[in-house]
């Protein structure tokens, strides 16, 4: 049998355990040009949280009473493709369940003697992708930068702080929520400044951190951060607008910052970032992060839900700060 999380209903403001419902059907049946994959590891991501709203985005929303989709990793257990034989590891698009059927097209065979399978979930993933391609082409760091990123000790900016202080910068500071997590960027993550979001003013505690302003700010909150950011900016810095998370559970259109104009003249940019844009860079991510990986001068950390039946709970504490790195479910 095959277990499966669905959408229930659409949440209205912050999702509830009761908007899934967890699903048993057959495994399916492969046909051509297929494989049947047994995930062993799922992601669950912020952005998910925009998919279960029925509106028009860069990626399709979620659809009530069907299975969620998010990225996966697994091993092939039947196959109707030469190239990607039984045995195989591959990621893929279709997490959420325990079996999938994967279009070989849809389907990236990983080696995992080279890195753990989850690690192609998280660092050597999309998530990797973005802390790498934010700051070296969207807003990139140069020898001698002050760095700032907002929920550093998430997965992508747990990657992030380590990766900036690698660009040469002189200084990276961070920013999460509790004393805990703050404590951690500096003593896991590369970071020199640990900010504590929930212990006062963001924009106080970076004005103390970086009296001279900041050169590269990687936003993946939004909201009252962002602001800080701006202000905080030197002329000629950069922003990558990675994510928002501050926002993802509002029911109204949120108001852009006050301070936006500034950025004109500071001469500075802002530029979104998606990491689909990007995934012809994954050779060159994977090629460096998995040496650095090796000798150890890249460290990461999952925080791990067991069982599908724990993957909704698993997405909402992603949405509360619940998790110390790439947040993954082990099926």
């Amino acid at each position: 049998m095959n277990r499966e999380i669905r959408l229930a209903v659409r949440p209205s403001g912050e999702p509830e355990l009761r908007d899934f419902e967890l699903a048993t059907t057959d495994v399916p049946q492969i046909g051509e040009g297929q494989v049947l994959v047994r995930n062993t590891w799922m992601s669950v991501d912020p952005y998910m949280r925009g998919r279960m709203d029925d509106v028009e985005s860069y990626i399709p929303p979620f659809q009530i009473g069907q299975p969620l989709d998010g990225s996966a990793v697994g091993e092939v257990v039947d196959s109707s493709v030469p190239e990607i034989p039984v045995g195989a590891t591959v990621v893929h698009f279709l997490g959420w369940r325990e079996y999938a059927v994967v279009d070989a097209a849809q389907a990236t065979v990983v080696d995992p003697y080279l890195a753990p399978e989850e690690a192609y979930l998280g660092v050597l993933g999309t998530t990797g992708l973005t802390a790498y391609v934010s700051l070296t082409e969207v807003a990139p760091v140069r020898p001698g930068d002050t760095v700032f990123i907002s929920s550093a000790a998430g997965a992508v900016g747990s990657v992030a702080g380590q990766l900036a202080r690698k660009l040469g910068a002189a200084r990276v500071i961070g920013s999460a929520g509790g004393p805990f997590k703050a404590k951690r960027l500096v003593t896991d993550f590369g970071y020199d400044v640990g900010i504590d979001y929930r212990a006062g003013s963001v924009a106080e505690q970076l004005a103390q951190a970086a009296p001279d302003g900041i050169d590269v700010y990687l936003d993946n909150v939004g909201g009252d951060h962002l602001v800080a950011a701006i202000d905080a900016l030197k002329v000629g810095g950069r922003i990558a607008m990675v994510g928002a998370i501050s926002a993802y559970n509002a029911t109204e259109p949120v108001p852009g910052p006050a301070n936006l104009f500034s950025l004109a003249h500071k001469s500075a940019t802002l530029r979104g970032m998606l990491v689909s844009h990007y995934l012809d860079r994954f050779p060159e991510w994977i090629g460096k992060a998995a040496g650095w990986l090796a000798d150890g001068s890249l460290r990461t950390e999952s925080t791990v839900a067991e069982g599908i039946e724990r993957a909704p709970q698993a997405f909402l504490d992603v949405l509360g700060g619940g998790n110390v790195g790439k947040m993954l479910v082990r099926l």
